[in-house]
């Protein structure tokens, strides 16, 4: 496990950076922000296993390592970054040890609010996108298992006011950047960007097509990463997982060009196949040593950028006769 940082930002805010194992091996940052406003939490982790153990120790530490006069009890305001469970499945423990009121993206709020109408809505979607994909009967019940293991551990908890683009809260500015996530925001903080998961220091962040869930997808991704690309005098961004980001606009436009060879290697994959094929066997030749959830994960992907690819007209469904005919065929893809 990291060590808690503090980054000061231009405002005199200053930003403590604790570590949370949201799964087994898998650390996502939360951050304590004081001196801009009321005490503040942006993301709490995910509430499974020691996660939520760990963030409370996280913010006691606060007190005997870094003399903040601060409890958890004194978190007055909780700030989630997008509606991933790695980011918010802890809000209900936070929310039973303090007073705090949350706020998130509209698009992500009912995340939040109707959780389980949430988890029923997108397991529906998950399992047609899987079909269209072309993934056998028995081959979709394993992945759509491993979906649901982790989405039963949180519960719906209220929403007391929205992170829209635009609004001003105590000197911050909140920066709608769907792609990764529909409510997905960054926050600017004088010089410090939470970037979230938009914007990582090694990692490009995981799409999905917005064909299971909208305002996700490469071309929302895109857009939102010129939006961010847009900004000044940032100094550092800080992801939601990873390293600190000192170079902003240099890493956007790696992230961007890995995003472009991507499309290009599905091209490719797709051209020495050599006949029409579904996203499922695109993604067996794109990631081929991929296993458990990680398949799932490497659907999500191949499928925003096939998605991506004919929205912009670089391919075409080959079988629409089949699709015409039948209720929910496989989609076979070709170049166009």
């Amino acid at each position: 496990m990291t060590a808690i940082e503090r980054f000061d930002a231009s405002t005199g805010a200053r930003i403590y950076r604790l570590p949370v194992e949201a799964f087994p091996g898998f650390i996502v940052y939360c951050y304590v922000l004081l001196e801009q406003g009321v005490p503040t939490l942006i993301d709490c982790g995910s509430g499974i296993g020691n996660s939520g153990d760990q963030l409370v120790a996280g913010i006691a530490a606060l007190r005997t390592e870094f003399g903040e006069a601060l409890d958890i009890g004194d978190i007055r305001r909780v700030l989630i970054t997008h509606g991933h469970i790695d980011h918010f499945g802890g809000l209900g423990g936070v929310l039973d040890l303090t007073t705090a009121q949350v706020g998130v993206h509209p698009l992500d709020r009912r995340v939040l609010t109707n959780y389980e109408e949430r988890v029923i809505i997108a397991t529906k979607d998950l399992r047609v996108y899987l079909e269209r994909a072309g993934i056998p009967a028995e081959r979709r019940t394993k992945l759509m298992e491993m979906y649901g293991f982790g989405k039963k551990f949180f519960r719906s908890v209220a929403v007391d006011f929205s992170l829209e683009e635009g609004i001003e809260l105590d000197g911050m500015r909140f920066i709608h950047t769907p792609g990764h996530c529909p409510g997905q925001v960054c926050i600017v903080i004088g010089d410090v960007l939470i970037s979230a998961d938009h914007v990582l220091a090694v990692t490009t962040p995981h799409q999905a097509p917005e064909s299971i869930t909208a305002y996700t997808g490469l071309g929302h991704y895109f857009e939102a990463l010129a939006k961010v690309a847009r900004l000044d005098g940032i100094r550092v961004a800080l992801g939601g997982h990873e390293t600190p980001i000192y170079n902003l606009h240099e890493r956007i436009g790696e992230i961007r060009a890995s995003h472009e060879r991507k499309l290009e290697r599905v091209e490719t994959i797709m051209r020495d196949m050599g006949h029409p094929c579904t996203i499922g066997e695109i993604s067996r030749g794109m990631y081929p040593e991929r296993h458990g959830y990680d398949v799932l994960l490497a659907l999500e992907e191949v499928g925003a950028h096939v998605e991506y690819l004919y929205q912009h007209g670089r391919l075409m469904v080959a079988n629409l006769d089949e699709v015409e005919r039948e209720d929910n065929p496989a989609l076979q893809y070709a170049l166009a």
